[in-house]
């Protein structure tokens, strides 16, 4: 089993959640989004609807960013947002088009 690299956010969590850093990056990230059966573009579509359903903006902004690294256009993230606006709720869809907006801002000064 692969171990995904480590990044300064887990890094931060480490000494609280070692367990839980030790699962994301050996189980999560270094088995479930390597499958062949999904493709991470897919799964990166999934984990952000997921997150936005669920109201985790927070772990959004990280998912939108990887989508993007994953073949996610800005465009089909949109499109996913205001989707979802009459599945789980106008809020959490407006939430997660500010996070989107922000995130898009971020790549954009880069």
């Amino acid at each position: 089993m692969a171990t995904a690299p480590t990044s300064e956010r887990r890094e931060r969590l480490r000494k609280t959640v070692p367990k839980m850093v030790e699962c994301a990056e050996k189980v999560l990230y270094g088995d479930i989004w390597e499958r062949k059966e999904l493709s991470k573009r897919d799964r990166s579509m999934i984990t952000i609807a997921a997150l936005l359903t669920s109201f985790r903006p927070d772990q959004l902004r990280v998912h939108i960013t990887r989508g993007l690294e994953n073949g996610l256009t800005q465009e089909e993230i949109g499109e996913l947002i205001t989707h979802l606006a009459f599945y789980s709720g106008w809020a959490s869809s407006m939430s997660a088009a500010q996070v989107a907006y922000e995130v898009f801002e971020e790549i954009e000064k880069k």
